[in-house]
């Protein structure tokens, strides 16, 4: 049995096309690992991202590093799939050659047929020819999913690519226009996961809110989360990466109403100036900017809104950037990201306008712009002192139980930090990984809070 090591670089929905390669592996008798310390496998698997320049370069520089261990011999092969090289597929195949094999976003399936060659195959891919599989993997064809995240939560993509077509963005020159997935298949692979133990469900797509209108016209994305919710054994379901640009409304009531249904919503917003969201090509104004926050938390009390702020991007001025602090300061976002522009060759801002702004004044107001947001989590982490909430146990870590409430996605929010003494102390029972307790806070920092099981 081959061995083969699968290392997945960038977003979640990236991780989620690794497990599904991985499963259709394991269903054709492989042996797959992921992201492990020391990879053991005959072959390696690069899952790359090729978002934005940092993310480029780590690929880059982890494809070089496997191309290094197959040159001293340490493993046999080397495969790389993914944005990377979907997008820059020639000009990487000519300058690494050491890689045996190069896929992109939608054809990766086709590394099966390829290994058919190899002389250790294994016979039940004789004959087979998987190129003609869709993307995403359909569920009940034979294999399924190998989940890497701990068994209790997971991703649910439900489509591929983007029509939005923001000024800077190469996501839909990577991935192209909207496809969702069929409605059934979703809910199908949602009660799959719940068979295996999964409760939690971080609802993905680069695009969540035009789910459906490329099948109807429509935007079915609150009857699909409505129909998740009522599948027994789904606990918590997260709702990642929607759009300002018609919003559906309809989704807040399903919020609203369906307790299952975290009050969290990931929504980027880039900017507030007018200015700058007509140059970003946003096709959303200031006004309805702020309209829209303000229908958020007054639809659903106590949400949790994360967002995506930008700096630097071309022509901004002092006064847009003043604005946008004013926008922050008043929208007191619970969970903010920011980032300074970098330029993407084939985008319409590459193209037409020229990145004008230094780069010591993008990190200036980079800067100054995450320091006025530290204040603010730290602000709204310190309210939660003495509420009591519901967390799920993610892992032990040390002296600690670590966990999160709804209002925290794993791996990128903030955390719930439990003392295993006190469990002692108490003579109480241990705490067991992916289940829920109620906790009450006692203290909060910027970005993590201390709790006491009830």
């Amino acid at each position: 049995m081959k061995t083969i090591d699968f290392i997945s670089l960038g977003c979640s929905k990236n991780l989620v096309d690794s497990e599904n390669l991985m499963g259709l592996m394991e269903a054709n008798g492989y042996h797959c690992t992921h992201d492990s310390d020391d990879p053991q496998g005959e072959i390696v698997v690069i899952n790359t991202c090729g978002f934005i320049a940092d993310a480029k370069e780590e690929s880059i520089n982890t494809i070089l590093e496997f191309a290094q261990a197959k040159t001293e011999g340490r493993i046999e092969r080397l495969y790389v799939m993914g944005c990377l090289s979907e997008r820059y597929l020639a000009d990487l195949e000519a300058e690494i050659p050491e890689v045996d094999g190069w896929y992109g976003k939608f054809n990766y399936k086709q590394l099966l047929n390829d290994l058919k060659t190899h002389p250790q195959t294994p016979p039940c891919m004789e004959g087979s020819d998987y190129s003609k599989l869709s993307s995403p993997l359909p569920i009940g064809r034979g294999w399924e999913r190998v989940l890497t995240t701990p068994s209790h939560y997971t991703y649910i993509k439900i489509s591929e690519g983007c029509d939005r077509h923001c000024a800077y963005c190469a996501i839909p020159l990577i991935t192209g226009k909207h496809q969702s997935r069929p409605m059934q298949e979703i809910l199908d692979e949602v009660r799959w996961m719940v068979g295996q133990g999964v409760k939690e469900f971080n609802v993905i797509a680069q695009e969540l809110t035009y789910y459906g209108v490329d099948i109807d016209g429509q935007q079915h994305i609150a009857e699909l989360v409505e129909q998740m919710a009522d599948i027994e054994g789904v606990e918590w379901i997260r709702l990642h990466y929607a759009y300002p640009t018609h919003f559906p409304w309809n989704l807040l009531r399903v919020m609203r109403e369906k307790k299952n249904v975290c009050k969290y919503l990931d929504i980027a917003l880039q900017h507030i100036s007018d200015h700058m969201l007509d140059r970003m090509k946003r096709h959303v104004t200031k006004q309805e900017t702020y309209d829209l926050v303000e229908r958020l938390r007054r639809e659903v009390p106590g949400i949790h809104i994360r967002t995506t702020l930008m700096v630097g991007f071309p022509g901004e001025t002092d006064e847009d950037f003043e604005e946008l602090i004013a926008f922050t300061k008043w929208a007191r976002f619970e969970r903010m990201g920011a980032f300074a522009y970098s330029e993407e060759e084939g985008t319409y801002s590459a193209e037409h306008y020229k990145d004008d702004v230094p780069e010591e004044v993008k990190q200036r107001r980079l800067d100054k712009l995450m320091r006025v947001q530290q204040n603010i989590s730290a602000e709204i982490e310190a309210q939660k002192i003495g509420q009591t909430l519901r967390v799920i146990i993610d892992r032990v870590e040390g002296d600690w139980y670590v966990g999160r409430t709804e209002y925290c996605s794993p791996e990128v929010d903030p955390e719930v930090l439990i003392h295993r003494g006190e469990r002692r102390e108490r003579r109480g029972k241990t705490l067991n990984i992916g289940q829920f307790y109620d906790v009450r806070i006692t203290d909060a920092e910027e970005f993590d809070l201390y709790a006491t099981t009830i």
